[in-house]
This record gives structure tokens, sequence and C-alpha cells, in this order.
């Protein structure tokens, strides 16, 4: 066998060992989103402008896809600056294809752990709001072509953020940008109230597209109409998910085999020797 192949083979099923020892901990992924939906049916009872369909029943999709890409690309970048810390990378890095099986592992354990807390919020979700249209294959069909571009589109940027910083405290700053891509992509309300610049600047990142395509799965084609162009663009959502996917894949395990070759034992070593310290510190104090 390639041994390109043999390292994706072997991170498919580490991927796979990871996610059923995590899914202990999808209850942390899901606390958000509750609160969200909880806030949705209160306002059920507003409607989308331009139509009497309900507010808080458009807003799901979005949910939906918000909670997939915090808990893909946060998720997947803790895990690195923690695997960082350990010394996990550094030995990945020390066997052939290392990092690319390691890289493929990670990535599949966290999709993995992404689809199962979607479907813990999206029970509930169907239960509660009767605007959603899940009583068909093609809806199901579609949904599962747009999680699978989104994923591939999002993942990789979790493997970018977690070279980047050095700490799990540090992405304090990402997760900020995230909650500000949130209120410019059509999450909660279509982007007719925002200005025009800042429609483009939602439409250039995937989470605008990942919520677009679910709700185009989701809901009612006559909704399309509170949508940009008044559609749901599905062309439009395909390339832009697969052109974030195609340069995400590319960039990702460049940027984490370099992080791994600055990394070493003795940093290894330095870094878990202070977070030892600041944890006892905490203790202490």
């Amino acid at each position: 066998m390639n041994p390109r192949a043999a390292a994706v083979r072997a991170g498919l099923t580490r991927g796979r060992i990871e996610f059923r020892h995590n899914l202990g901990q999808a209850y942390g992924y899901v606390f958000f989103p509750t609160i969200a939906l909880i806030v949705m049916y209160v306002l059920r009872d507003n409607t989308v402008p331009g139509t009497d369909f309900s507010l808080g029943d458009r807003a799901i999709p979005g949910i939906l896809a918000m909670n997939l890409v915090f808990t893909g690309v946060m998720g997947l970048a803790v895990m690195l600056i923690t695997e960082r810390e350990d010394g996990t990378l550094l030995r990945a890095k020390a066997t052939p294809n290392g990092v690319l099986g390691y890289l493929t592992g990670k990535v599949t354990s966290q999709a993995a752990m992404s689809i199962a807390t979607m479907f813990i919020v999206l029970v509930p979700a169907a239960l509660l709001f009767d605007g959603l249209r899940l009583d068909a294959v093609s809806p199901w069909l579609t949904l599962a072509w747009v999680l699978t571009l989104g994923l591939a589109a999002t993942l990789p940027l979790g493997a970018i953020i977690g070279s980047l910083f050095t700490h799990p405290r540090n992405l304090r700053f990402a997760t900020l940008l995230l909650m500000g891509l949130v209120a410019i992509s059509g999450v909660f309300r279509p982007l007719d109230a925002l200005p025009e610049w800042l429609r483009w600047v939602g439409q250039a990142f995937p989470l605008y597209w990942l919520g677009l395509g679910m709700r185009s799965a989701m809901l009612p084609d006559a909704l399309a109409s509170a949508e940009i162009d008044g559609s749901w663009q599905r062309l439009e959502t395909i390339c832009a998910l697969g052109a974030w996917a195609v340069i995400g894949f590319a960039a990702a395990p460049a940027i984490l085999r370099r992080m791994a070759r600055r990394d070493s034992g003795t940093r290894a070593r330095g870094a878990r020797r202070a977070a030892h310290r600041e944890r006892t510190g905490h203790r202490t104090g």
C-alpha cells in the first residue's frame, strides 16, 4: 500500500477510536445552541420580514451551522494546542507521514463529533419548531452534501488556528472573530438588515454558505425569497464551500508540518512545565 494511503487509513481508524472515546464530552458543545433554541422558541411569533414565516423556525438551520463551525473549528484547535503541549504531535512528526495520519485522525474525530452534536440539537428543534421541512428524502440528501462540504471547508481552519496559537487561552481572539462572523452571516436574521459592505464580508466566509445550504435543505422553498438574490444559490454554495475546502486542505498540512518542525522535545517539555506551574498556581491561589 502507498505510504500516504496507509497513513490516511491509520488516521481514519484513530479518528473513529477518538470519537468513541470523546463522545461523552458532547454536552459541552450543545450548551450554547440549546440556549439559542430557547431564545428562538420565545421569539417564535416574530416573522421573517416580508413573509408570515416564523423567525425562530428560520433561525434553526443557522444555529445548527454555527454549532458545526464552533464544534469543528474550535474543538480541533484546542486539541491541537493541547497535544502540542503534551508531545503527541512531536511523536507523530517522528514517524513517516505521521503528520498526515495525525491530521486525518483529528479531522475525522472532530467531524464525527460535529455531526453528533448537530443531531443532539436537531431532535428537540424538530419537536419544538413545526416549520422545518424534514419529512421527505430530498431535504436529507441536500443536508448530506451540505454537511460534507461544510465540514470540509471549515475543519482545516481549526487545524490552522491550532497551529498558529500556542495556548488555549489565546483562542479567545479567534472565538471573538467567529462570534463576529456569526453576527454578519445571516444566522439569526436575513442579511438585508446589514449594510451592503458587511453583507459582502459575511459572504466571503464559509459560515454564511453553510447556513444558507442548511436553510435550503430544511426550510420551504418559498422562504428563499428572503435570501440574497431571492434564491438558495445552491451552485454558488457548492463553489464557495468547495473553494474553502481546497484551500484549507492544501494549507493546513503545510502549516501543521512547519509548526511541527519548529517544535522540539525541549520546547514541549518547557510548555508542559509552564502549564503545570500555571495549574499549580491556580490551585494554591
